[in-house]
């Protein structure tokens, strides 16, 4: 080994030294408050790894989708061609509200897509629920964020994960999640012209 090499392997070892002590301390589980917001790309793609994450490990969860409509998307066809005895998947919305342009329908669907949602979360069996686009649901005062927080607070089983992504989280539900992720847009091929593509964006 030479000097260089011994000084990196000193170096690593102290550094793992270190995390293995921090990491002894969490010792705690619990069922955690999951939220992606944010301008960029990647919120329900990266919930939709975890709910992935979830089938492969033979965990049972649940998607409630509030906006996303009747579009076909890679992650729905896949849950419900061959992963439906694990993940039940609902789509309750008809679309972005600038295509639907009916609040008082786009209301009905949320509201109903909320009521759904609790369903699946009160039933502990769900190890993890994801609501695809909630937020954007609240933010258009669909569903009433304040409902949201006190269900998640006061009746979500204590070991069950809730995922809750769309642009614009409510502040009230970013300081009761436990894990918030603001997905930062750098750079995207829309603005330059590129269409949604399949594979990437659905």
């Amino acid at each position: 080994m030479t000097e260089e090499e011994d000084r990196h392997a000193t170096k690593m070892a102290k550094k793992k030294a270190a995390r293995d002590k921090i990491m002894a301390t969490k010792t705690d589980q619990k069922g955690l408050i999951i939220v992606h917001t944010g301008k960029g790309k990647g919120k329900s793609s990266a919930a939709f790894g975890m709910i992935f994450r979830c089938i492969a490990h033979d965990m049972k969860c649940a998607v409630v989708q509030f906006i996303k409509g009747g579009m076909s998307t890679g992650e729905r066809d896949l849950i419900l061609g061959k992963f439906s005895d694990t993940c039940a998947f609902h789509t309750m919305g008809e679309g972005f509200t600038w295509e639907t342009q009916d609040k008082s329908r786009d209301t009905e669907m949320a509201q109903a897509a909320w009521a759904k949602a609790k369903e699946l979360i009160l039933d502990e069996t769900n190890k993890m629920v994801l609501l695809d686009e909630i937020n954007i649901a609240i933010r258009y005062d669909y569903v009433s964020a304040a409902d949201v927080v006190t269900f998640l607070r006061d009746h979500k089983p204590t070991m069950t994960h809730v995922v809750l992504t769309g642009r614009n989280a409510h502040a009230d539900l970013i300081d009761l999640a436990d894990l918030v992720t603001e997905m930062e847009l750098v750079k995207h091929p829309f603005r330059s012209g590129v269409a949604a593509q399949i594979g990437v964006e659905f």
